[in-house]
């Protein structure tokens, strides 16, 4: 089994036989029973490119030095049981060089492989979560009543469930739309194609095909579908009154695991900043000022 840690901004030393990790991170994925823990460090090596300057190793969770220090709750629950987060603190932990995955310096090519798909994988169980959500707030809406008549006949809870379904709709398209995409170029030829972008302007710019690269649809997808869905909770445990927030429904549960999303491989900003570079380099083209 697997344990997911990646430490940005953090570092770890290569000597002539050994790697040595110090450093303490909170909120790791992983799972009490696994064995093995797959860390993202960054290497003290500023003078190569930005996208090569982290790399993966295998630590085994019995290495002295490592500690798994506690379970982290997400917004109150506690899913460690069956996997969750976790505080784990790393103190002059040791293992072979040869324990790097792939070579040094390419952590954010791995990483990356797996993070297009996966966030799009996130998106689509969201809405799937924004299915039954809207599903407890018609039904709710077509039980109560308030001032003599149904809360489905009230003009404003009309309106919020007309919302939740252009809002679905409009994500679920969007998502579509970039599982498409990956399927046509593939991930890791998108994710090379935006690392080269980035150092340098990319043919698929000046061509003005950036929006077909993958990238920039998964970064859309990312930081829309989250907020679509919050949109569609919050509207059901408003017309759910009280018992939207208590045990007696699964929204507070879809709350706190989607809010998630908005940080989870990769914060909402980082995703707008990305939009809004290849957005600039693509204007850039026809715009009187320089960028």
């Amino acid at each position: 089994m697997l344990f997911g840690s990646f430490l940005k901004y953090r570092w770890f030393s290569k000597v002539t036989v050994c790697s040595s990790l110090s450093t303490r991170k909170n909120l790791c994925a992983g799972n009490p029973n696994c064995k093995v823990a797959i860390v993202m460090g960054k290497t003290k090596n500023s003078s190569a490119s930005r996208y090569k300057q982290h790399s993966m190793i295998i630590v085994p969770m019995d290495t002295p030095g490592l500690k798994l220090i506690r379970p982290l709750s997400v917004f109150g629950y506690m899913d460690e049981i069956h996997g969750g987060h976790f505080e784990i603190h790393f103190n002059d932990v040791r293992v072979p060089v040869s324990n790097i995955i792939l070579g040094e310096g390419r952590g954010f090519e791995i990483a990356q492989g797996r993070l297009g798909p996966g966030r799009i994988h996130h998106c689509m169980r969201s809405l799937g979560a924004a299915e039954a959500a809207l599903e407890i707030l018609c039904q709710r809406a077509a039980q109560r009543e308030t001032f003599g008549k149904k809360l489905y006949q009230h003009e404003v809870v009309a309106h919020w469930i007309a919302e939740c379904r252009l809002s679905i709709e409009q994500a679920r398209l969007l998502t579509l739309q970039t599982a498409h995409k990956i399927d046509m170029v593939g991930n890791r030829r998108a994710r090379k194609e935006g690392m080269e972008t980035a150092e340098k302007s990319s043919s698929a710019v000046e061509e003005g095909m950036y929006k077909e690269i993958p990238i920039f649809s998964v970064a859309m997808t990312k930081v829309v579908v989250p907020r679509a869905v919050l949109k569609v909770i919050d509207c059901a445990v408003q017309v759910c009154g009280g018992a939207g927030v208590s045990q007696d429904f699964p929204l507070a549960f879809m709350f706190a695991s989607i809010r998630t999303l908005r940080l989870a491989d990769g914060p909402d900003e980082v995703h707008l900043s990305t939009i809004a570079r290849w957005e600039l380099l693509d204007q850039s083209k026809k715009l009187t000022a320089k960028i």
